[in-house]
């Protein structure tokens, strides 16, 4: 039953991507000018699973502790700063630290696309059943961030908001 809850959440969730210009959003952003260049275009993502209930910002903290941790036991220093900002931590900030990091959206996708395959390991994407079909961007859903700005540092930045697909962002779309 789980199983083909998935199958429909995760179709959906496909289904449902769509990049909107970056008016409203941004002119409310304000870490804009303080950490990264305003985005030329804010994506929507569609999650395909629900917050877990149990999430709070001490657990989303927790989580980038926990990133931090494993990226500082790499043997070479990280080419990004992870961090989150706002008053109940929902706002997920990725910043490159050296140039020729993420100065493009198709290098900010393979990031993502890392960050997925590491996401499908944990405990929590294993207990879905599923883990094969979520994505880095579902762990962000699960444990509460409303969204995720990945930025060169320099004058790219891709901001990515994560909506629940009950919200009017998620039902205005067309499936192809």
């Amino acid at each position: 039953m789980l199983r083909h809850k998935i199958g429909w959440i995760v179709f959906l969730g496909w289904a449902s991507f769509i990049i909107l210009p970056p008016a409203a959003a941004a002119a409310n952003d304000r870490y804009i000018g303080y950490y990264y260049p305003a985005p030329k275009e804010i994506e929507t993502y569609c999650a395909r699973v629900p917050p877990l209930s149990d999430m709070d910002k001490r657990r989303r903290v927790g989580f980038v502790i926990g990133i931090k941790e494993g990226m500082s036991n790499k043997p070479y220093d990280s080419a990004y700063s992870v961090f989150v900002k706002g008053g109940e931590s929902r706002k997920l900030i990725i910043v490159a630290k050296t140039d020729g990091h993420l100065e493009t959206i198709y290098r900010v996708r393979a990031l993502l696309a890392d960050l997925t395959n590491s996401a499908r390991t944990t405990p929590i994407f294993e207990e879905s059943g599923a883990p094969e079909n979520l994505t880095f961007l579902d762990l962000l859903t699960l444990l509460g961030f409303e969204s995720v700005t990945l930025s060169d540092g320099v004058k790219f930045t891709h901001q990515i908001e994560i909506r629940q697909l009950t919200e009017d962002a998620c039902h205005t779309q067309s499936v192809d």
